[in-house]
Protein backbone atom coordinates (compact mmCIF):
# COMPACT_ATOMS: atom_id res chain seq x y z
CA UNK A 1 0.00 0.00 0.00
CA UNK A 2 1.24 3.41 -0.82
CA UNK A 3 2.31 5.53 2.44
CA UNK A 4 3.15 9.52 3.70
CA UNK A 5 5.63 9.91 5.70
CA UNK A 6 4.72 13.02 8.48
CA UNK A 7 7.48 15.16 9.55
CA UNK A 8 6.83 17.71 12.73
CA UNK A 9 9.00 20.86 13.25
CA UNK A 10 11.12 22.52 15.69
CA UNK A 11 10.06 21.77 19.12
CA UNK A 12 6.90 19.63 17.72
CA UNK A 13 6.10 15.67 18.20
CA UNK A 14 4.08 13.65 15.58
CA UNK A 15 1.13 14.78 17.75
CA UNK A 16 1.01 17.67 15.77
CA UNK A 17 0.73 15.71 12.79
CA UNK A 18 -2.42 14.26 13.41
CA UNK A 19 -4.80 16.38 11.91
CA UNK A 20 -3.01 15.67 8.95
CA UNK A 21 -2.80 12.03 9.27
CA UNK A 22 -6.64 11.59 8.76
CA UNK A 23 -6.97 13.76 6.01
CA UNK A 24 -3.67 11.65 4.56
CA UNK A 25 -5.36 8.71 5.26
CA UNK A 26 -9.22 9.65 4.00
CA UNK A 27 -7.08 10.06 0.73
CA UNK A 28 -6.04 6.66 0.56
CA UNK A 29 -2.73 6.25 1.96
CA UNK A 30 -1.27 5.00 4.66
CA UNK A 31 0.10 7.07 7.55
CA UNK A 32 4.02 6.84 8.87
CA UNK A 33 5.35 9.61 11.58
CA UNK A 34 9.16 10.13 12.20
CA UNK A 35 9.99 11.63 14.83
CA UNK A 36 12.93 13.60 16.70
CA UNK A 37 14.09 16.02 19.36
CA UNK A 38 16.44 18.90 18.73
CA UNK A 39 17.22 19.36 22.33
CA UNK A 40 18.79 15.78 22.50
CA UNK A 41 20.09 15.17 19.04
CA UNK A 42 22.24 16.53 16.93
CA UNK A 43 21.04 18.29 13.18
CA UNK A 44 23.12 15.90 11.19
CA UNK A 45 22.31 12.96 13.62
CA UNK A 46 18.69 13.33 12.67
CA UNK A 47 19.35 13.95 9.35
CA UNK A 48 20.87 10.07 9.03
CA UNK A 49 17.97 9.01 10.93
CA UNK A 50 15.56 10.24 8.66
CA UNK A 51 17.61 9.12 5.62
CA UNK A 52 16.88 5.42 7.49
CA UNK A 53 13.57 5.76 7.93
CA UNK A 54 13.82 6.52 4.33
CA UNK A 55 15.53 3.47 3.01
CA UNK A 56 13.44 1.25 4.97
CA UNK A 57 9.64 2.53 4.25
CA UNK A 58 9.95 4.39 0.82
CA UNK A 59 7.16 6.37 0.72
CA UNK A 60 5.50 7.85 -2.08
CA UNK A 61 5.03 11.05 -0.03
CA UNK A 62 6.75 13.36 2.45
CA UNK A 63 4.73 15.96 4.56
CA UNK A 64 6.87 18.16 6.91
CA UNK A 65 6.45 21.05 8.68
CA UNK A 66 8.84 23.74 9.51
CA UNK A 67 12.19 22.14 10.14
CA UNK A 68 10.95 19.02 9.03
CA UNK A 69 11.25 20.41 4.99
CA UNK A 70 14.24 21.38 5.84
CA UNK A 71 15.53 17.96 7.16
CA UNK A 72 13.72 15.93 4.06
CA UNK A 73 15.79 18.49 1.54
CA UNK A 74 19.11 17.05 3.31
CA UNK A 75 17.62 13.40 3.68
CA UNK A 76 16.62 13.14 0.05
CA UNK A 77 20.07 14.37 -1.57
CA UNK A 78 21.60 11.33 0.64
CA UNK A 79 19.92 8.63 -1.62
CA UNK A 80 18.10 7.47 -4.58
CA UNK A 81 14.24 7.61 -3.65
CA UNK A 82 12.74 6.88 -6.98
CA UNK A 83 8.89 6.25 -4.99
CA UNK A 84 8.72 9.81 -4.12
CA UNK A 85 6.87 11.56 -5.59
CA UNK A 86 6.27 14.33 -3.95
CA UNK A 87 7.22 16.66 -1.17
CA UNK A 88 4.85 19.30 0.64
CA UNK A 89 6.32 21.53 3.14
CA UNK A 90 3.96 23.40 5.44
CA UNK A 91 5.97 27.08 6.79
CA UNK A 92 9.21 25.64 6.09
CA UNK A 93 11.66 28.66 5.74
CA UNK A 94 13.72 27.60 2.68
CA UNK A 95 16.16 30.75 2.88
CA UNK A 96 17.54 32.09 6.62
CA UNK A 97 14.61 32.84 8.87
CA UNK A 98 15.06 36.28 10.80
CA UNK A 99 13.79 34.71 13.67
CA UNK A 100 15.68 32.30 13.93
CA UNK A 101 19.15 34.41 13.74
CA UNK A 102 17.40 36.89 16.30
CA UNK A 103 16.88 34.27 18.96
CA UNK A 104 19.70 32.58 18.82
CA UNK A 105 21.68 35.25 20.15
CA UNK A 106 19.60 34.02 23.66
CA UNK A 107 21.04 30.89 25.26
CA UNK A 108 17.63 29.29 25.88
CA UNK A 109 16.77 29.31 22.52
CA UNK A 110 20.33 27.66 21.94
CA UNK A 111 19.93 25.27 24.89
CA UNK A 112 16.53 24.03 23.29
CA UNK A 113 17.10 24.25 19.27
CA UNK A 114 20.65 22.58 19.49
CA UNK A 115 22.33 22.46 16.47
CA UNK A 116 19.16 22.33 14.56
CA UNK A 117 18.46 26.12 15.84
CA UNK A 118 22.29 26.62 14.73
CA UNK A 119 21.70 25.62 11.11
CA UNK A 120 18.56 28.15 11.11
CA UNK A 121 20.21 30.72 12.11
CA UNK A 122 23.48 30.89 10.52
CA UNK A 123 23.07 31.65 6.62
CA UNK A 124 26.08 29.64 5.67
CA UNK A 125 24.33 26.60 7.06
CA UNK A 126 22.16 26.95 4.34
CA UNK A 127 24.67 26.80 1.64
CA UNK A 128 25.05 22.97 1.75
CA UNK A 129 21.16 22.73 1.49
CA UNK A 130 20.28 20.71 -1.59
CA UNK A 131 17.52 21.64 -3.92
CA UNK A 132 15.12 19.33 -3.46
CA UNK A 133 14.87 16.45 -6.28
CA UNK A 134 11.14 15.72 -6.02
CA UNK A 135 8.11 17.87 -7.27
CA UNK A 136 7.58 20.37 -4.69
CA UNK A 137 4.83 22.26 -2.93
CA UNK A 138 5.39 25.18 -0.21
CA UNK A 139 2.37 26.19 1.82
CA UNK A 140 3.28 29.48 3.13
CA UNK A 141 0.96 31.14 6.10
CA UNK A 142 -0.11 34.40 6.09
CA UNK A 143 -2.32 34.85 9.68
CA UNK A 144 0.50 36.55 11.51
CA UNK A 145 0.73 40.42 12.39
CA UNK A 146 1.89 43.17 10.00
CA UNK A 147 2.98 46.60 10.90
CA UNK A 148 5.82 48.68 12.23
CA UNK A 149 5.13 46.83 15.33
CA UNK A 150 6.10 43.46 13.35
CA UNK A 151 9.01 42.15 13.27
CA UNK A 152 8.48 40.93 9.72
CA UNK A 153 7.41 45.17 9.05
CA UNK A 154 4.73 44.84 6.14
CA UNK A 155 5.60 41.26 5.07
CA UNK A 156 2.72 38.58 4.77
CA UNK A 157 4.00 35.57 7.84
CA UNK A 158 2.60 33.08 9.81
CA UNK A 159 4.32 34.82 12.98
CA UNK A 160 7.80 33.06 12.88
CA UNK A 161 8.20 32.71 9.25
CA UNK A 162 7.34 35.06 6.14
CA UNK A 163 6.01 34.23 3.06
CA UNK A 164 9.44 35.40 1.26
CA UNK A 165 11.46 32.88 3.60
CA UNK A 166 9.28 29.84 2.62
CA UNK A 167 10.07 30.72 -1.45
CA UNK A 168 11.99 27.91 -3.00
CA UNK A 169 12.72 28.66 -6.85
CA UNK A 170 10.78 25.96 -9.00
CA UNK A 171 8.10 24.48 -6.72
CA UNK A 172 4.40 25.50 -6.47
CA UNK A 173 3.73 27.84 -3.71
CA UNK A 174 0.47 28.40 -2.08
CA UNK A 175 -0.76 30.83 0.16
CA UNK A 176 -3.49 30.08 2.81
CA UNK A 177 -4.32 32.46 5.99
CA UNK A 178 -3.12 30.10 8.70
CA UNK A 179 -0.63 30.85 11.64
CA UNK A 180 2.21 28.45 11.43
CA UNK A 181 1.96 26.80 14.33
CA UNK A 182 -1.19 25.41 13.86
CA UNK A 183 -0.89 25.62 10.00
CA UNK A 184 -1.43 21.09 10.23
CA UNK A 185 -4.71 21.81 11.56
CA UNK A 186 -6.25 24.32 9.05
CA UNK A 187 -8.53 23.11 6.34
CA UNK A 188 -6.70 25.08 3.56
CA UNK A 189 -3.81 23.12 4.30
CA UNK A 190 -5.85 19.43 4.10
CA UNK A 191 -7.23 20.11 0.88
CA UNK A 192 -4.07 21.11 -0.46
CA UNK A 193 -2.64 18.12 0.75
CA UNK A 194 -5.69 16.11 -0.70
CA UNK A 195 -5.14 17.52 -3.87
CA UNK A 196 -1.21 16.35 -4.00
CA UNK A 197 -1.80 12.91 -3.03
CA UNK A 198 -4.85 12.89 -6.03
CA UNK A 199 -2.44 13.88 -8.16
CA UNK A 200 0.19 11.44 -7.27
CA UNK A 201 -2.03 8.49 -7.14
CA UNK A 202 -3.44 8.99 -10.10
CA UNK A 203 -0.82 10.92 -12.57
CA UNK A 204 -3.51 13.46 -13.60
CA UNK A 205 -4.44 16.58 -12.07
CA UNK A 206 -8.22 15.09 -12.32
CA UNK A 207 -9.18 14.58 -8.48
CA UNK A 208 -11.56 11.22 -7.33
CA UNK A 209 -14.47 11.98 -6.32
CA UNK A 210 -14.25 11.09 -2.79
CA UNK A 211 -11.94 13.81 -2.42
CA UNK A 212 -13.20 17.27 -1.52
CA UNK A 213 -11.14 20.00 -1.86
CA UNK A 214 -14.55 22.86 -1.76
CA UNK A 215 -12.58 25.09 1.22
CA UNK A 216 -9.36 25.50 -1.18
CA UNK A 217 -8.50 29.30 -1.73
CA UNK A 218 -7.54 29.10 -5.35
CA UNK A 219 -6.91 32.86 -5.41
CA UNK A 220 -3.82 31.90 -3.13
CA UNK A 221 -2.14 29.73 -5.32
CA UNK A 222 0.50 31.48 -7.41
CA UNK A 223 1.78 28.15 -9.74
CA UNK A 224 -0.78 25.95 -10.63
CA UNK A 225 -0.80 22.27 -9.49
Amino acid sequence: MNSALLVHGLGRTPFSMFPLAGVVRRAGLRTHFFAYSCTFEPFDGIVRRLVGVLDRLRPQVLIAHSLGGLLCRLALAKGAYPEVQHLVMLGTPNCPPRLAAYFWKWWPFRAFAGTSGRFLAHPTEYDRLPHPTVPCTVVAGTAGPVGRLSPFGFELNDSIVSVGETELPGADHVLVPAWHTWMMAHRDVHAVVQRVISMCCSGMGDLPSNVNIAHAPPSAIRTTF
